[in-house]
């Protein structure tokens, strides 16, 4: 027999735009048991924006533990039934992207025999998505989940913890695609969630996690030309318009952390060390300058073009893509960076708070490989923009989470 879930998702803003945040649950339709609850700040957004996302994280939700279901979704979002219901239009970009991700979650679970269907109720109908949402406003991140033997609790604490300060207008916004997105709000906890084959060998660390935000460089001359540019090479400066990327990556970390206790670290190289410099003005802390986290090194590949590369050696380019142990002549291995790279990230976890790390491409997607768990080639799937916010929470006893990738919303206007 299919069983059958309902969806109820809120999102909002004060402001519109303003300080936004998501919230969704899930319920056994049959009987009524509350299963999962997502809630989560999303910086400076419109109310449209959060009430997507807090859909997408819903259906989410659904697509991990049960994919087959026949799920209801009720929203007191007219604009979001009827968008996806197909009975209206979708004009502006940031809700058809958003759509289509909804869209894709949807087709996931019709792949799988399930189905999707949308009901507007009223407001008062659909208060504890409401509250939710007004939690993520607040910048509280929300992730429980109690879907029977789908999973097991790591505890049977509360979850969450109150963040000590909101953001501001100039705070950072997610796109979206990940389940805590802290933007907005200052310190956040969480909830570990263990699968059945993967005990943890001693008691759980359900204490307040370590935000990591991920920051890659503004461009140089070197990035607009699509040249490699490691460490131990020409080792550019920023251009201006990287400068500018810089100034305004700093101001939309300045809403995100808010008053929480903050770190910043930065690569030895020059565009990391300058957009650093940038950042830690605006919070005003002193950065720390780790030559752990440099761009992988590429030796005599150092300063070509993918395309010139290609034409010397496209055997070797394809190599250093796909084979961890493989360097270009005078380099250095995957294997060599994933594992400067992981003793750089416990130092920071180890430092508790708020650690911004402005480092470059590769070394995002190495952080990325291991708390998400991606194969090599898995990694080159993530996108990591020059000025882009990678968020991760994790835990001193290995849990962690993803927050957020590539925001670059920034960036935009």
């Amino acid at each position: 027999m299919t069983r059958r879930l309902i969806v109820e998702a809120d999102g909002g803003s004060r402001g519109n735009p303003g300080v936004a945040g998501y919230g969704s649950l899930v319920r056994d339709a049959d009987t009524g048991a509350l299963l999962a609850e997502r809630a989560a700040p999303l910086g400076k957004e419109s109310n449209n924006v959060a009430e997507y996302t807090g859909l997408i994280e819903g259906l989410r939700a659904v697509v991990d533990h049960a994919p087959g279901a026949a799920v209801t979704v009720r929203m007191d979002s007219k604009l979001v039934v009827e968008q996806m219901s197909g009975r209206w239009k979708i004009k502006h970009e940031d809700m058809k992207r958003l759509a289509a991700e909804a869209q894709a979650l949807a087709a996931e679970i019709s792949s799988a025999g399930g189905a999707v269907t949308y009901e507007w109720i009223p407001r008062a109908k659909n208060k504890d998505a409401d509250k939710l949402s007004n939690d993520g406003m607040d910048g509280i991140t929300v992730r429980r989940d109690t879907w029977g033997d789908d999973v097991e609790r790591a505890s049977q604490g509360g979850g969450v913890e109150r963040a000590g300060a909101g953001a501001d207008a100039d705070g950072a916004s997610s796109a979206g695609v990940g389940a805590g997105d802290p933007n907005g709000g200052g310190e956040v906890g969480g909830e570990a969630v263990v699968e059945p084959d993967e005990k943890p060998t001693g008691p759980a660390d359900l204490g307040r996690p370590t935000r990591i935000v991920l920051v890659r460089h503004g461009v140089t001359d070197f990035t607009t030309r699509g040249l490699l540019d490691g460490r131990g090479g020409a080792d550019p400066s920023l251009s201006a318009e990287g400068r500018d990327q810089a100034r305004r990556v700093a101001g939309a970390l300045d809403g995100l952390v808010g008053d929480s206790d903050v770190h910043v670290v930065t690569s030895s190289l020059a565009r990391g060390v300058e957009t650093g410099t940038l950042i830690a003005e605006r919070l005003g802390v002193t950065p720390r300058v780790e030559a752990d986290w440099d761009e992988q090194a590429f030796g005599e590949w150092d300063g070509l073009s993918f395309k010139e590369i290609r034409a010397k050696d496209a055997a070797g380019l394809s190599k250093l893509r796909h084979e961890p142990t493989h360097r270009a002549p005078g380099g250095e291995t995957r294997d060599e960076l994933d594992e400067r790279v992981a003793a750089a990230l416990g130092r920071a976890v180890e430092r508790g708070g708020v650690v911004i790390i402005v480092t470059h491409r590769i070394v995002i997607m190495s952080v990325l490989a291991k708390v998400l768990d991606l194969s090599m080639d898995g990694a080159w799937r993530v996108a990591a923009a020059p000025a882009s916010l990678t968020g991760i929470e994790v835990w001193r006893d290995g849990n962690a989470q993803v927050a957020f990738t590539n925001d670059t919303h920034h960036l935009r206007g």
